[in-house]
């Protein structure tokens, strides 16, 4: 019966290992689009571990199961419908890094995580799986990882600067936990797509999940976020002067400096299926230092793309469903936050619906970003109109005024409207 155990669990071992050496992807081949700089540049220069270390400092936000019931469910997990929610949370987050800690920062623990060449996630899940099956057969319990703690994280660094980032860093991640409480957590993004007709346990699709990132910045009262702003493109069209309103409107911070505004932009990349023409805008906007990635995926799935290599783009995939961590605790486990292996996907598997998100700092820089996203636009438009404009003025001017929401209702009902248009166009996501 013992040595029967055993060839089981070695026969789960190679058919496991097996399915995971024909997925993997050879590292040293992608990077992402960072400040305009090219793949082919970095890997010339022979900037592999600077890639690596680039991706896998980007948090990294997946499906979680054993977390506080959602309100009016009985949902304690979001596999099988919230990748969407997850992809939206990895954009803002990439955001919120760029705010607090800048784009030239990089987690200093990031290469000492599992190697993605030798001992990815996924390689580390099955062994641990196969791990844990062969204790329960000897009656032994699961083994742990060593988790990093905050303690011995920030005895590594040299000066206060690298220990002020470090505690910004743990922090943007808190405001993303599984709990009612976090700002930017699953329950609190769900609570705001009530107001949309959407629940726990629907589908969202980018253009929704722009509308209540937005609700949720808008609505957050921690001081760290009031220098910072989300506005949505409406009908694809960037109307500049709301914008700058946004920006400079200080009458909640008590602040006169401008705010930081993440821009999003749902579009459609095509009809039916994404049109390759799109093609070289994607990776002109990729390439942008003021891009912060791309809420899409394709047919039934929901990826958070961060670069490209070539014709194929570079994605975290939200689809691993990992325990619960509480970010309450101080030291808790930053591990599971931080992806270590890169996936590519062609470009023209993609799926026509998804949203751009740009960040600016401040009004100079958003001026400056319209203009460099505006060349793109025409350098890569083959058609007479371009996949979406900035335009000079306010909405109000082009009879697009939206009602103002009341207080007990936190979406108008023109809002409401596009909610229910865009639930009917967008795909389904698993």
């Amino acid at each position: 019966m013992e040595a029967s155990g055993t060839d089981e669990v070695d026969k789960l071992k190679t058919k496991f290992m097996s399915a995971w050496n024909n997925m993997k992807y050879n590292e040293n081949k992608m990077l992402p689009a960072r400040s305009g700089c090219t793949i082919e540049d970095h890997v010339i220069a022979g900037n592999v571990e600077e890639f690596r270390k680039d991706f896998i400092s980007r948090i990294w936000l997946t499906y979680r199961e054993e977390f506080p019931q959602i309100e009016a469910s009985a949902l304690t997990t979001d596999c099988g419908w919230g990748c969407t929610l997850r992809t939206g949370q990895m954009l803002l987050a990439q955001g919120l890094i760029l705010h607090f800690l800048g784009r030239a920062w990089t987690w200093p623990d990031a290469l000492h995580i599992e190697n993605s060449d030798s001992d990815s996630w996924t390689s580390n899940t099955v062994k641990k799986f196969t791990a844990s099956f062969e204790a329960s057969l000897s009656g032994e319990r699961e083994l742990r990882t060593t988790a990093l703690s905050l303690k011995e994280t920030i005895g590594k660094y040299s000066d206060d600067h690298a220990v002020q980032n470090e505690i910004y860093h743990r922090k943007i991640i808190s405001w993303f936990g599984d709990s009612p409480v976090a700002v930017f957590g699953l329950h609190r993004l769900i609570e705001f797509g009530k107001k949309s007709g959407k629940k726990a346990g629907d589908w969202y699709g980018p253009a929704v999940v722009a509308h209540i990132l937005r609700k949720a910045v808008e609505e957050a009262r921690h001081p760290d976020l009031q220098g910072i702003t989300i506005y949505v493109a409406q009908d694809c069209t960037v109307y500049n002067s709301d914008v700058i309103d946004k920006q400079t409107n200080s009458s909640t911070s008590g602040d006169a400096r401008d705010k930081a505004v993440i821009i999003l932009v749902p579009v459609r990349l095509g009809g039916e299926r994404t049109n390759t023409d799109y093609l070289e805008f994607v990776k002109g906007v990729l390439s942008l230092e003021y891009c912060v990635g791309i809420i899409g995926g394709k047919p039934k799935q929901s990826y958070y793309f961060a670069g490209f290599q070539d014709d194929s783009l570079i994605y975290m995939d939200p689809h691993y469903c990992q325990s619960f961590v509480d970010v309450s605790i101080k030291d808790f486990p930053l591990e599971t936050f931080h992806c270590p292996s890169p996936k590519k996907m062609s470009f023209r598997k993609m799926d026509p619906s998804c949203t751009i998100g740009f960040y600016c700092r401040n009004v100079q820089d958003f001026e400056r970003a319209s203009e460099e996203i505006t060349k793109i636009l025409k350098i890569s438009s083959k058609e007479k109109y371009p996949l979406f404009t900035f335009v000079n003025g306010h909405s109000r001017d082009f009879d697009f005024t939206s009602t103002a929401a009341s207080e007990e209702d936190l979406f108008s009902e023109d809002e409401k409207t596009t909610f229910k248009r865009f639930s009917t166009e967008e795909f389904v996501l698993l």
